[in-house]
């Protein structure tokens, strides 16, 4: 399908945010292992395929595969290279005009951490105060997230881990120059544009010792780094992911949070659903750019392996993703409909349960070629288990010149995105009609006003928008197809025309 460019003059500067679980993604030195030389390698195809900006998971030093529960918050993982490779990546990314965010997770750290090996057992620690213990003698630290008290590694590492206490003044002098580190380490240029702040809370856990974050340490922190550099962009995680999120922007002073409401509709498939979770997510946090739309990422199942792998319903739920409003966020793969499940306890006991979410990158039909980061091969019932097969479809050297694949569509959309304002960056208004499984809706800005229609089905659907019912006046009006292949028949006060099964149609209304 030929994207059909729109008539706006005002061409956007949209943000596709391109989330990588690293290690999975590319490896330069055979070692199995994705780094950073290998994301280097690769931002060639991140800027061919349409993402203006990489999201990391955590880079420092740590005892487990996915880098969260930090040894060293100021030391880069070596696996993934050194700190000259990790500012040159910086460096490549900003070259190419694209933006790069780090991901923190500052909660807590392991027993392999130098405030924990000197607290432990001594209460005379200089760093005493930096961590919460439940006994005066430091015997007995305070347990993590699920009150446990340490992690079982997929290869079968175990570390002992505790909470660090964020009310601590030192603490918080500490958080404020690592951040800053990261942000502008002797060159401005070699920073990062923002962070992920992982597992963001305001009673951290729900435990009475760390209530008020977002007053007493995220909103200082946040705005003495803003102050420095107003450019700077912090995306909260909010723990309950039944939640809008709109008081992380109202009381932390993030700047964005994750539409998981919004995510959980779009996964439902139902016209309805979707149509109020979108307008709730968009009223509750009126700048819709301040909301992380997705479908998939490191911690959930893969969207393929949702919907079965149907080529129909993996175009439907990367034009949700892309075109329904927010800053969109893919998870590496995604766009070649890479599968994966895992989940809690599927092997266990041990963080190899996530391990089927976090496979690495098919960037060939063959999966032992060179470059293929699997780190996790022979470790395990996920490697038994793996969903990466030889000769599947699944992969970018098989779809990347089939115009007719998924990773060419995902590529159209973001031209699609890219090229038109109203879609980038404009406001969302679901439009009424009589179908049961066609969802419409509008995005539309100051020069531009587009009508979107989505098949949620496998049947053909006969559409009826009315203006009246919406306010939008057709009179005097035409579409001009952006997208799609259905011809709409515009009257004075409505719009017809039947929609394919799980067909997508963008039209700019225009004079």
């Amino acid at each position: 399908m030929h994207i059909k460019k729109s008539n706006s003059d005002n061409p956007s500067n949209a943000e596709i945010i391109y989330h990588i679980f690293q290690r999975s993604f590319f490896d330069s030195n055979d070692d199995r292992h994705g780094d950073l030389n290998g994301l280097i390698q690769k931002l060639d195809y991140l800027q061919d395929l349409g993402v203006t900006s990489i999201l990391l998971t955590p880079l420092y030093r740590s005892a487990y595969y996915h880098n969260y529960f930090a040894d060293d918050f100021e030391s880069i993982d070596p696996a993934y290279g050194t700190a000259e490779s990790y500012f040159t990546l910086v460096r490549e990314v900003h070259h190419r005009g694209m933006k790069i965010y780090m991901d923190m997770e500052i909660q807590y750290i392991t027993e392999d951490h130098v405030w924990y090996k000197d607290t432990y057992e001594n209460p005379s620690s200089p760093f005493s105060e930096y961590l919460l213990y439940k006994d005066e003698e430091n015997k007995i630290p305070e347990t993590i997230i699920f009150d446990i008290n340490g992690v079982h590694g997929y290869d079968a590492v175990y570390r002992n881990i505790t909470t660090v206490n964020l009310h601590n003044k030192k603490v918080q002098d500490y958080m404020y120059r690592l951040f800053s580190y990261w942000t502008n380490p002797g060159n401005a240029a070699d920073g990062v544009d923002g962070f992920r702040l992982d597992h963001m809370m305001d009673t951290l856990d729900n435990k009475k010792r760390l209530s008020n974050l977002f007053e007493t340490f995220w909103k200082p922190l946040i705005s003495k780094l803003k102050k420095d550099n107003p450019e700077l962009i912090f995306i909260a995680e909010q723990t309950d992911w039944n939640s809008f999120g709109e008081d992380y922007i109202q009381k932390s002073g993030a700047d964005r949070v994750f539409a998981f409401p919004l995510r959980e509709a779009m996964l439902a498939f139902e016209k309805e659903r979707i149509a109020q979770i979108a307008e709730t997510t968009f009223n509750i946090i009126p700048d819709i750019s301040q909301n992380i739309v997705f479908i998939e990422n490191h911690d959930t199942q893969r969207f393929a392996s949702h919907v079965l792998s149907d080529t129909h319903k993996l175009r439907t739920g990367a034009a949700l993703n892309l075109l329904l409003g927010g800053t969109a966020a893919i998870y590496y793969g995604q766009e070649l409909g890479m599968t994966g499940e895992g989940g809690f306890g599927k092997y266990g006991i041990s963080d190899g349960n996530d391990i089927p979410r976090r496979e690495a990158f098919k960037w060939y039909k063959d999966i032992s070629r060179k470059g293929m980061a699997l780190w996790y091969k022979d470790t395990g019932p996920w490697w038994h288990d793996s969903n990466l097969r030889q000769d599947d479809g699944i992969s970018l050297e098989e779809q990347k010149n089939d115009v007719h694949s998924l990773w060419n569509f995902y590529k159209q959309l973001m031209v699609l995105k890219k090229s038109n304002a109203a879609i980038a960056h404009g406001k969302y208004k679901t439009l009424a009609n009589h179908s049961d499984n066609a969802y419409s809706f509008l995005r539309y800005s100051e020069d531009q006003v587009i009508i979107i229609v989505i098949n949620l089905s496998g049947n053909a659907e006969m559409v009826y928008i009315n203006s009246s019912a919406d306010k939008i006046s057709f009179a005097n009006k035409r579409l001009q197809h952006l997208y799609g292949e259905a011809a709409a028949l515009v009257k004075t006060g409505s719009i017809e025309v039947v929609v394919s099964p799980y067909a997508i149609e963008v039209w700019e209304l225009i004079n």
